[in-house]
């Protein structure tokens, strides 16, 4: 087994347990935050969040992966709070989303690169607790000059520390195949890159061919209904995909935000309310678990997605 990187210290991967691999305290404009002192409340985000994760832990979660890029306004201070009240294992990351933000334009993959290193051999914002695992995009443009430069620094990254690879993708515009091609250019390792938000596809071909290439999956959306595909049709493929043999390619979660600011704060805490009451870090567990088993999936294959595949995929890196 190997040591990595927890926001409260190294673990074990034989200590990750019933792990989520795709998830957000909070996501929110770094530059909007700077400039309006009042644009969050603090106090109530953290006690919100620690509440949810207590239900999740509750109903068996060991870990939550953490994985808000550096310019979706990721706070480390703010995590490592959350992960201390809630008393759950966390795992940061490091990285880009794709949005275009003129600085990536000069920079090159190197600089951005060396930037980014000391994320993890060091420590982030400051601390000494260092990232361990790497997040990049791509968004329904695709991998234009700018994202394949951070598709590149992620992998380039990778490479220099061992860290796993994952990423948000438009799965309607199949372009999880267009990461890997980066990520296979770079010569990273597929077996150690989650292509996210999968379960978005409805697809089975597109979702074959990325298993076949090598790397796992994230069947990560789970709440999300009424504004995405409902849980019954994620559900569906997932026992599709169960039936064909891919347990060992499939990771879960929810792509959950505690607090996210693409909405003014009260119209998202009012969607998400009244729209989307089960998009919790609890979901999964609680609520869909019982479904699959009704469904006749085995507790061997439940047991892969959510222990197993996440402790694959954070083993054999080189030591930070």
């Amino acid at each position: 087994m190997a040591k990595i990187n927890s926001v409260l210290g190294s673990i074990d991967t034989a200590d990750l347990g019933f792990t989520l691999m795709h998830e957000h305290f909070m996501v929110v404009n770094p530059a909007m935050r700077l400039a309006f002192p009042d644009w969050i409340n603090r106090k109530t985000i953290i006690a919100d969040i620690v509440k949810e994760l207590k239900t999740a832990k509750d109903n068996g979660v060991q870990t939550a992966v953490e994985v808000t890029p550096i310019n979706l306004g990721r706070d480390i201070h703010l995590i490592r709070e959350v992960a201390e009240k809630a008393d759950i294992q966390t795992i940061a990351s490091t990285g880009f989303y794709y949005t275009e933000d003129p600085f990536f334009s000069y920079w090159s993959t190197d600089k951005l690169v060396e930037k980014l290193l000391p994320e993890i051999y060091q420590g982030i914002q400051g601390t000494e607790i260092k990232a361990g695992i790497i997040k990049c995009a791509t968004g329904e443009l695709g991998v234009t000059q700018t994202n394949k430069k951070l598709l590149e620094v992620a992998s380039r990254l990778h490479l220099a520390t061992g860290l796993p690879i994952t990423t948000h993708t438009e799965p309607s515009r199949r372009n999880g195949l267009n990461q890997l091609d980066v990520f296979e250019a770079e010569n990273v390792d597929l077996s150690k890159v989650v292509i996210g938000h999968c379960d978005d596809a409805f697809d089975l071909n597109y979702l074959e061919e990325l298993m076949n290439r090598g790397c796992y999956i994230g069947f990560d959306r789970f709440g999300m209904r009424e504004i995405l595909p409902s849980d019954d049709e994620r559900i569906e493929y997932l026992l599709r995909l169960l039936e064909m043999g891919y347990e060992n390619k499939i990771v879960v979660s929810h792509d959950c935000s505690n607090h996210n600011d693409f909405a003014p704060i009260e119209e998202f805490h009012e969607a998400k309310t009244r729209i989307l009451p089960d998009w919790r870090f609890y979901h999964f567990p609680r609520d869909v678990i019982p479904i699959l088993r009704e469904k006749g999936v085995k507790d061997k294959q439940i047991q892969v997605m959510t222990i197993e595949n996440p402790r694959k995929i954070f083993e054999n890196r080189r030591p930070s």
